[in-house]
């Protein structure tokens, strides 16, 4: 008979067939009585206690003679085990481990990683399910937090185990439930640590210390306030511990994967490779998939490793693969240093500095390095050793002609296979009597296959699993799936047929999404843009795309979103366009186009609502916008979506619709300032521009114009800045606000060229054009500006009047971002004139509401200006750790002058 408390309260005993059955219990009170029992199964409950804890303070007349008759019943229905009265109460005469909560609570006490994840297994739902009254609500309280705690001590035993990034998205749901528990927040903030996320890491403290704050009126407690700064500091003490080596010697590293086999044909490629020394590339012809380089690369390594006695290194970089992003070349390089021997202690954390390491640790090695499946040159130019004593082969899609010119590797163009060589393929995975038995249906799979090892494969796979088959029922399978012959010599024209036969086997929904998301606009999709896309309901496609992950035509994030293999969504496309009309395939890309145009105002309007609103046109019919709570799951959502919202724009740009295309640059706009995309701002605004010239209203002209002449100035191309802007200026003439809107742009762009006079020219000139208009937050942003540039120029004075007028305003309108931007200016009024306490308090003001806005742009500058400022009153620690700060914002956001600055700045003040 064993006890079931952490679920529905139950009993089960065990049948004669070995399976087990529920106990019928009786009533709900009958059932609170044993759970009253269970959780003290073994010790005596007194009489007292079992009656406040079944029926509390409202016990009922003759409540002792229902308790005995309520006992009596439950010895009845439980077999083999006994309910014993003793000295003044009754006991649960059981092994407490018949007992899930006491198995639970007895594998939670052993602390280690699998006892852990055992005992939470046995959580079944909601604890006590089923019993009511004030005793089962407090326990189930209690149960709660001790379910929660065994949570986070089994996220604990793992980081001590060395794991971190596969632990950050179950914390991120525990943090959202639990957003002021300080132990996990140390959780999480250690595995965002270990996961290269330092920066979201020491994001994450920073909110908790403002919620503590709102909220409680508290800081975080002293063991969280010593992980930040450790974090801030990169202390080795953090990585997980590693086993010393007993040897002295370096590892010498044996990272190939096993040779593949059978391997045929390819003697002059081998012959080629044979004979090179040094840097080279395999690159397929047309940068086609399923041709055979890493099977070649593989098989020649093995051949030679005797000419690599100081180890081989290997890595995909997923440079085209189907279920991950690309790897980061710094992670690459961080991967060859540990297994090189080198420890994590001595890795430095900047990716030129662990390139650099890298080459001084194999430098006069003879070492074989095989990075295989590149997107791109830049991603392999790191992993290159300095020396010639080391071979490097790269496998590509890409011909990699930067490689080639800049770093003299020797391009080895990959074909496919002759007919001789696939027909020995065949015959190595198949047999040779077989092939032999039937030459006219292998000729026909040859010729169909055309020659692509991968095709080829999956053929002689298909026919060795099912040897009773002929071969000639292979060829007559595929000769009625229509597998094409290869297009212009690109072997990938042959992949379609064999992903055909995963295609027969879907429903005609999931047939249907799966051509749909071949044309959709975007790298991946996630359930909301599918189902506009589709025009389902989410619900029904979300199982669509479960059942296409299962297919293998789609993998699945670890957030949630789905992404094709390109040569899959070529195929998917073919299939659209095949058994598709135009109007549908219109009608479809014009509701996923409208869901990110729709989703991205809104999320727009939640960032910055003080921004002037545009007007949309209504959404097409089965479209259904994302709805977004507040302006934190705002900027998520662009985070997520951001390639797909700027692939939409150039969708509507090829469709003709060129009001969606300025609304979708428009809606851009916030969001590309906060994170500092500076590059895609120019991109989204270029197309802009050219879709403005359609339309008839000049403002969308002078708006491009505008936007577009800001963002140069950023990039520092001044002239194309002063160019746009100016055409911004003369359109906007009888217009007062865009004229004021120009000239603040135009003096944001002086400033970049380091002229401030005029760029007080400009700031002044919109201030004046802005005290005729009606629009508050207009004025503050141009008071600001004039006070900022009367303080670059020294007039300090009229520079603190302008600027606390600006607040004023700022505050009274409730605009967070014109508030943060006037409160950095205040900051550096008070530095300049030697108020370094003040100019502090300043600038943390400014930082915490840049936080709050996920502003990580502004945020960064104002930390440099914070650690100058700290520097000034003597504190270089805190100095320190602002720059520090600093530096991780500068190199996530790609500002990469500002980020060299910066680490001059810290060498200088080390």
């Amino acid at each position: 008979m064993e006890f079931w408390l952490l679920g529905e309260v139950t009993a089960r005993k065990s049948r004669a067939d070995g399976e087990s059955a529920a106990v019928d219990l009786g009533p709900s009170m009958q059932r609170c009585v044993l759970a009253a029992l269970a959780v003290d199964a073994g010790r005596v409950v007194s009489v007292g206690r079992l009656i406040e804890r079944v029926w509390g303070t409202d016990a009922p007349l003759r409540v002792r003679a229902t308790l005995s008759s309520y006992v009596s019943r439950l010895r009845q229905v439980l077999d083999g085990v006994d309910i014993v009265w003793r000295s003044g109460g009754y006991v649960l005469d059981v092994d407490p481990s018949a007992v899930d909560l006491h198995r639970f609570r007895s594998l939670r006490r052993k602390g280690d990683v699998d006892a852990l994840a055992e005992a939470l297994r046995l959580w079944r739902g909601e604890a006590l399910t089923g019993v009511d009254g004030e005793w089962a609500d407090a326990e189930r309280e209690l149960l709660r937090q001790e379910r929660f705690g065994a949570e986070l001590d089994l996220v604990d035993a793992r980081l001590r185990h060395g794991e971190g990034e596969g632990l950050v998205a179950g914390l991120a749901g525990l943090v959202a439930a639990h957003p002021l528990d300080e132990r996990l927040a140390g959780l999480y903030m250690l595995a965002l640590y270990r996961a290269h996320r330092s920066a979201d890491a020491l994001a994450h403290y920073h909110r908790l210390r403002g919620e503590l704050g709102d909220r409680l009126g508290a800081d975080p407690g002293g063991p969280l306030r010593e992980l930040y700064r450790r974090i801030l500091a990169a202390d080795p003490c953090l990585e997980p511990e590693r086993p010393v080596l007993p040897a002295a010697r370096p590892p010498v590293p044996r990272q190939l994967p096993a040779a593949p086999t059978p391997f045929v044909g390819r003697q002059d490629e081998l012959a080629r490779l044979d004979d090179l020394a040094g840097t080279v590339v395999i690159s397929a012809i047309a940068g086609t998939g399923g041709i055979g380089k890493t099977w070649l690369a593989l098989h020649w390594a093995h051949r030679h490793l005797d000419r690599f006695p100081d180890g081989q290194l290997f890595v995909d970089l997923r440079g085209f693969g189907p279920d991950a992003d690309p790897v980061d070349p710094a992670a690459a390089v961080r991967g060859f240093l540990e297994a090189l021997g080198v420890d994590r202690d001595r890795i430095p954390a900047e990716p030129h500095a662990q390139a650099a390491l890298f080459r001084t640790t194999v430098a006069d090695r003879r070492m074989l390095l095989v990075v295989d499946n590149a997107a791109d040159t830049g991603q392999v130019v790191p992993l290159l050793p300095g020396t010639r004593s080391c071979t490097v082969v790269v496998t590509s899609r890409s011909r990699l002609p930067g490689l080639v010119t800049r770093h003299g590797a020797r391009p080895l163009p990959l074909d496919v296979l002759s007919d001789d060589e696939a027909r020995a393929l065949l015959a190595e995975r198949l047999g040779a009597d077989r092939t032999d038995a039937e030459p006219d249906a292998v000729a026909e799979l040859i010729a169909r296959c055309g020659g692509l090892p991968l095709a080829l494969g999956i053929i002689a796979g298909r026919a060795h699993t099912g040897p009773d088959r002929t071969l000639a029922a292979a060829a007559r399978e595929l000769r009625e799936l229509g597998l094409d012959a290869l297009d212009d010599g690109d072997p990938a024209a042959s992949l379609p047929a064999v992903l055909s036969w995963s295609y027969r086997a879907l429903t005609a929904e999931q047939a249907a999404v799966f051509t749909l998301l071949g044309i959709a606009p975007g790298p991946d999709i996630g359930v909301p843009a599918a189902a506009s896309l589709t025009g389902l309901p989410p619900a029904r496609a979300g199982a669509a795309l479960r059942g296409l992950h299962q297919a293998s035509l789609v993998g699945l994030d670890a957030s949630g979103r789905y992404r094709m293999h390109d040569v899959v969504r070529d195929y998917a496309a073919r299939r659209a366009h095949e058994h598709l009309s135009v109007a549908e395939r219109t009608a479809a890309l014009r509701r996923v186009v409208d869901f990110y145009l729709h989703t991205a105002h809104a999320g727009d309007r939640l960032l910055d609502p003080h921004r002037s609103p545009v007007e949309l046109e209504p959404a097409a019919p089965g479209c259904t916008p994302q709805p977004l709570s507040d302006d934190m799951v705002a900027l998520a959502w662009f985070d997520a979506e951001h390639p797909c919202v700027l692939a939409a724009q150039t969708t509507a740009v090829a469709h003709g619709r060129h009001q969606t295309a300025w609304h979708l640059a428009w809606a851009l706009v916030t969001f590309h300032w906060r994170r500092g995309r500076s590059t895609d701002q120019i991109a989204a605004w270029q197309a802009a521009l050219t879709a403005a010239e359609h339309l008839p209203d000049p403002k969308y002209r002078i708006q491009a114009h505008r936007l577009l002449g800001r963002e140069y100035s950023v990039t520092a191309q001044h002239d194309d800045a002063l160019h746009h802007l100016h055409a911004a200026l003369g359109l906007a003439e009888g217009d007062p606000v865009q004229q004021a809107r120009t000239h603040w742009a135009l003096a944001w762009a002086w400033e970049m060229r380091g002229d401030d006079r005029s760029a007080l020219d400009h700031a002044t000139r919109a201030l004046h054009l802005l005290d005729r208009s009606d629009d508050p937050i207009g004025k503050a942003i141009a008071l600001n500006q004039v006070g900022w540039f009367n303080a670059r120029l020294g007039e300090h004075g009229p520079a603190r009047t302008h600027c606390e007028a600006a607040l004023a305003l700022h505050r009274k309108h409730h605009n967070r971002d014109g508030e943060a931007n006037t409160l950095d200016s205040l900051g550096y009024i008070a530095h300049e004139t030697g108020h370094h306490a003040e100019a502090a308090g300043y600038y943390r003001e400014a930082i915490a509401l840049y936080r709050e806005l996920g502003d990580t742009y502004e945020t960064a500058s104002t930390l440099n200006r914070l650690g100058h400022t700290c520097s000034a009153q003597g504190l270089h620690d805190a100095a320190r750790d602002a720059w520090r700060e600093a530096l991780a914002l500068y190199a996530a956001q790609g500002r990469t002058a500002d980020a060299e600055k910066m680490r001059q700045q810290l060498d200088e003040r080390a």
